[in-house]
């Protein structure tokens, strides 16, 4: 037999030991992506709480700056229909989401908000600087805005 007969293909060991080495890469590569998939967020959870963060955005938003006259309290579950001014969402928490007649959402009662509202002045102008903290469970979110008094 020729040499060059006897070096085409491979031998059993040395498949095996591509096999091995192969395997070792790919089980490693896995163990990551296990990892990582432990490690990340519910996707279903975190487009709730940023649904319910932009919800009291927006309901923060449309009430006055100021208090248009002295019915003006601060912020309750009980008390979100009433006329309410800015700064009285300062303070306001959720355990568990209802809607803004008081009405719990029950999909929600796993989620808690909390809301701070800071004086800050906005160029010179008087403005409020508005935190909305949403969590549920290890995941959090926090969605900030600014309001001036126009």
């Amino acid at each position: 037999m020729s040499s060059i007969e006897r070096s085409r293909g491979l031998t059993l060991v040395e498949l095996v030991i591509f096999i091995v080495v192969v395997s070792a890469a790919v089980a490693g590569v896995l163990a990551v992506f296990v990892q990582t998939t432990r490690a990340s967020a519910d996707p279903l959870i975190r487009k709730q709480a940023v649904a319910v963060a932009e919800s009291l955005m927006e309901e923060i938003m449309a009430v006055p700056y100021a208090c248009p006259d002295a019915s003006c309290v601060a912020v309750t579950t009980a008390n979100r229909g009433a006329t309410h001014a800015v700064a009285d969402y300062n303070g306001f928490a959720m355990t568990g989401i209802s809607a803004v007649d008081g009405t719990a959402i029950a999909s929600l009662a796993g989620y808690n908000a909390a809301v701070t509202v800071v004086a800050q002045a906005l160029n010179g102008a008087n403005g409020s600087r508005i935190t909305i903290t949403v969590a549920s469970g290890a995941e959090s979110i926090v969605l900030e805005g600014w309001r001036g008094n126009y």
